[in-house]
This record gives C-alpha cells, structure tokens and sequence, in this order.
C-alpha cells in the first residue's frame, strides 16, 4: 500500500446485493488506501450487516445527510435503478464523484401504475430516458467531478484481454455478439417493468451490450478512427408463455409486462455489426460472453461457465456454504465451478480502476459516455421491437 496517497474516502447508497459486490472489490484494492465512511439505507439493519461485514465507520438512513460529510469523496450508487440519476445529480452537485451501478436508469412509469410494458409507448419511454440522462449529463459536465459507471462486463479479464489485442494489432471489428442468459431471477420485481425498467434485455443484456460498445471504442481509439452508433434494430418476446405450471418448474422467469426473450443488432457508422442475446430461457447456469471477429483475429470471451475447475460430487454434504456456480439448483454430478469470479467477470478490476481514476486523476475505462451509449441503444431497441422497425440515429 503506497502510504503516501490519500486515502479514497467512500460513501455508500444501497445495502443490497451489490453493496457486498462493491465491498469485496475494495477489500481487494492494492497501491490505494481506502476508507470506508458511511453505508447508508433506508433500512437501517441492512446498512447495519454491511457495516459489520466490511468495516464501514457508520451506518445511517439519510441519504441527505451523508451528502454533507466533507470526508467523503465518492459516492457510490448500488440502489435500485430508478433512483440512480436523481442520487447521482445530487450527489455531483454536493462536490463527489460518483460511482453508479448499471444499468444506468429506465422507464419506470408513475408511481403505482401497473402494467406499463403493456400500456406506454416505447417511443415514450425513450423519450423520457433521453431527458432523464441528459440531466445528469449536465451534472456531469458542469460539477467537475468523476462519473464512474460499474459495467463489470468492460472489466472482465478475458474482456480486458482482448482489448489488448485489438489496440496492438488496430484490428477492424467486423462482428461480435456476447450474451448474458440464465434461467430467470428470484426477484419478485423481475417480473415488472415498474421495478426493473423492462426486462431480460436490460436486466442481463446491458452487460454484453456494454462491454461491446466499449470494445468497439477502443479498437476506434486504436486506429485513429470515429465509429458511432448507425442505427439498432431488435426483437423481444415472452417464450414462456407456452409452457404450462408443470413445464415451467425449472425456469424462475415470470414475465407480466416485460420480455424474458430478446435480442439487439446494432449496425455501427463504419458498416459493422454486433449482436446482444438475453433471455430467462436458458437453464444450466448463467451464461456469459463476448466473441470478437475482426479481420485478423477472433476472439472468445468465456467469462461463465469456464473450465478452471471441473467438479463431480455424489452428494451435497459439507457444501451448504460452499458456491459451485450460479443459477444451478443442485451441485451433484458434474458441474464447472466458478474460480476467482470477482476477478473474472471484473467486479475487482473495475473497483481497482475507480479508486485509482479518484486517487490519481485518471480517466476510467467505464465512464458516464459509455453508460448513456448503452441505456440509449437499450431504449432504442425497445422501440424497434415494438414498431417493428429499424431505429436510426
């Protein structure tokens, strides 16, 4: 630990899963003191278990009040979406950088209101998500502060490898495709578009599609080039709607105004292609990749299941604690367990990036530009697959 750095002060919003994402990232920060200030949450004994967990100093319910805490010089963001741009504007405007959990926002219609996948205009909808970020955009570039988006996807070591690659070699992307799909979430909100601001498409498909994007740039960035978004065309649905109570037994997926099945073409401004796929219709365990074609070069991103280690057990005793993978319902027989997952799928690396971005005025991989190119390319496609139409920029 390089003694001679201040240390990066961090105030958290949120006590959910990801707050325990984001505290195993710290604990693995190397070169950069950091000091965990405040956990704060509406429920105060789930701030109460993260403090214990992680050695936050305090833990507190008002948002406002940790935003007046000279120390802090970070906050990071790990609520629910729909409170993203308005925390994240605040807490801007209070003077700290901001560390925000993807996806960035959504359409979460009035308060109350039921069913809105199935009663508001996707054109609406982007509409509003356009305004939403354009907020915060001006935040961003008049605060003079860091914004910092937590797209694991872009930290992905396989990921990060193969933008190595590119940039040495300033290959030409012709076509990726990348994917995140597994058997449906355990939340209850899952299944609305008023909690989660859609469904598998922004759910799980926000993390290919980002990691893509920023792929993309970076080979751009490699070859001297500007490349845009051209135009997104997509298509959703609701797979499961076939099955019967017996035949959905295995799959979590319970769509009532949000698509369990989608997918996004993006054509770039160079005439390139790339490809997202999401769905709650996959069983076996979560699945996620990227795979790169260039002109050169092709490029397979296996970030899970992979093939660290195998295992095979007869029976599940003295596992009860012990994680194989994720998504699956038992651990007999064979299975690929997970290695090193906060270090594969990024979740350190991209806390690394954030505390050294802060520590040393860098600029970080995974940052505001990339986040509102994601969140408008996801709205987007929501338009097109509800017109049917090819949606261009």
């Amino acid at each position: 630990m390089n003694q001679n750095v201040k240390p990066v002060v961090i105030g958290t919003v949120g006590a959910g899963y990801a707050a325990y994402l984001h505290g195993n990232g710290y604990e693995k920060v190397c070169g950069v003191p950091v000091r965990l200030k405040t956990i704060c949450d509406v429920k105060l004994e789930l701030a109460e278990k993260v403090k214990e967990r992680y050695g936050y100093e305090q833990a507190m319910t008002d948002y406002a009040e940790m935003l007046k805490d000279p120390e802090i010089d970070v906050i990071d963001i790990v609520t629910p979406p729909f409170l993203h741009c308005q925390m994240a504007i605040q807490a801007l405007k209070a003077g700290k950088h901001v560390i925000c959990e993807k996806p960035l926002t959504g359409y979460f219609g009035k308060r109350g209101e039921e069913n809105v996948g199935k009663t508001t205009p996707k054109s609406k909808m982007f509409e509003e998500v356009m305004r939403t970020m354009d907020e915060l955009k001006e935040a961003v570039d008049t605060c003079g502060k860091k914004f910092l988006y937590a797209e694991n996807f872009v930290y992905a070591t396989p990921v990060q490898k193969a933008a190595e690659i590119i940039r040495a070699k300033k290959s030409k992307i012709l076509f990726l495709k990348g994917e995140e799909s597994l058997k449906g979430s355990s939340s209850p909100l899952a299944g609305k578009w008023n909690g989660t601001g859609g469904g598998t498409l922004i759910r799980t498909g926000c993390h290919p599609l980002s990691g893509m994007l920023w792929l993309k740039q970076q080979e751009a960035k490699a070859r001297g080039e500007e490349i845009t978004v051209k135009s997104v065309i997509a298509d959703t649905g609701v797979a499961t709607a076939c099955l019967n109570e017996y035949e959905h037994r295995h799959i979590k997926a319970r769509p009532e105004d949000v698509e369990d099945f989608g997918t996004i073409t993006v054509t770039f401004s160079d005439g390139t292609k790339c490809m997202t796929i999401a769905t709650d219709t996959v069983l076996g365990g979560t699945k996620n990749y990227i795979e790169v074609y260039s002109n050169d070069n092709a490029l397979m991103c296996n970030i899970t299941p992979t093939d660290i280690l195998n295992t095979y057990f007869l029976d599940e005793d003295g596992l009860e604690n012990v994680e194989i993978s994720e998504m699956l319902p038992a651990k007999l027989g064979w299975n690929k367990a997970f290695v090193s997952d906060e270090i594969i799928r990024g979740y350190m690396g991209e806390l690394q990036d954030f505390v050294e971005t802060i520590a040393f005025d860098k600029t970080p991989s995974s940052d505001f530009a990339l986040a509102y190119e994601s969140m408008k390319v996801m709205y987007a496609a929501y338009q097109s697959a509800e017109e049917g139409r090819r949606i261009d920029f």
